[in-house]
């Protein structure tokens, strides 16, 4: 198996980055990370969080970038990121009245080919990365988010798949990526349990970060790379097969173990395989 470079999502850590950014960076970098793929900049400005990537040791790759940011300022958004390193800019999740069954929805497939060539023009690649609220069924059978992918061509839009919530919607993750052969750049890595019924996202979020108990007919908690009920060499051989270039790690909420200590876990596991 090609062994592909492999980065993390410092959303996973993001409790330690908050409190040291660059010594976070750092110890990502020691795990064995590759590269990052960003969520925020923690109140800094782009040219304090690039001192303190380049102070770190370790690359940007990617960035998860919310949809109101793109929106407010596309081109010194773009610009910012870029700076930083990144090749991709990531829409990463859809508020609910921009989501397939709100009027909004129609904007975002109008606005995304825009921001795919604003993106084309800074010398960066767009990527939408899912949850499971877009694997809902039009009429004619097709998911939401290959609805998308058909939309807007592959030169504006490539896909960052999450293969937690591929399987949470109930598809199979290695087979969706292969589904993208060629338009699937970066994978995101995420393992968890899941026991009894299949859950809204909301509320599977909320069980796992402990703000709610497990109810009594179902259990989710989201788990290091290996370590959950995923796949996880198939989804590998699926991605070099596909022609993916980077693995991202990320890992929403930890319980059993501090962020970091899940983050060594799942990266220690990749490695071995």
């Amino acid at each position: 198996m090609k062994t592909l470079p492999i980065g993390i999502q410092v959303y996973s850590v993001r409790d330690a980055a908050e409190k040291d950014f660059k010594g976070t960076l750092q110890a990502l970098k020691e795990m064995g990370y590759d590269f990052l793929e960003l969520a925020g900049l923690y109140g800094m400005s782009f040219e304090k969080a690039r001192a303190a990537v380049e102070e770190a040791g370790i690359p940007v790759l990617s960035a998860h970038v919310p949809w109101d940011e793109l929106m407010r300022e596309p081109e010194r958004t773009i610009a910012g990121y870029v700076s930083l390193g990144c090749r991709y800019i990531v829409i990463p999740y859809l508020s609910e009245e921009l989501r397939p069954a709100a009027p909004g929805f129609a904007r975002v497939v109008r606005t995304i080919p825009e921001l795919g060539k604003r993106c084309a023009e800074k010398g960066a690649v767009l990527l939408y990365h899912n949850h499971d609220f877009e694997f809902t069924r039009m009429e004619n059978g097709t998911y939401v988010l290959d609805l998308l992918y058909q939309a807007v061509p592959a030169e504006l839009l490539q896909t960052e798949l999450d293969s937690c919530w591929i399987k949470v919607a109930g598809e199979d993750p290695a087979a969706y990526v292969r589904k993208y052969k060629g338009r699937c750049p970066v994978v995101h890595l995420k393992d968890f349990t899941l026991k009894g019924p299949r859950r809204e996202l909301d509320t599977l979020i909320a069980w796992a970060s402990g703000a709610q108990p497990q109810s009594e007919d179902g259990f989710f908690a989201f788990r290091p790379v290996g370590y959950g009920m995923q796949d996880i060499p198939a989804i590998l051989r699926a991605a070099e097969e596909s022609g993916a270039r980077y693995l991202v790690v990320e890992q929403d909420y930890s319980l059993e173990h501090t962020p970091l200590k899940a983050a060594q876990m799942s990266v220690e596991y990749l490695r071995e395989l």
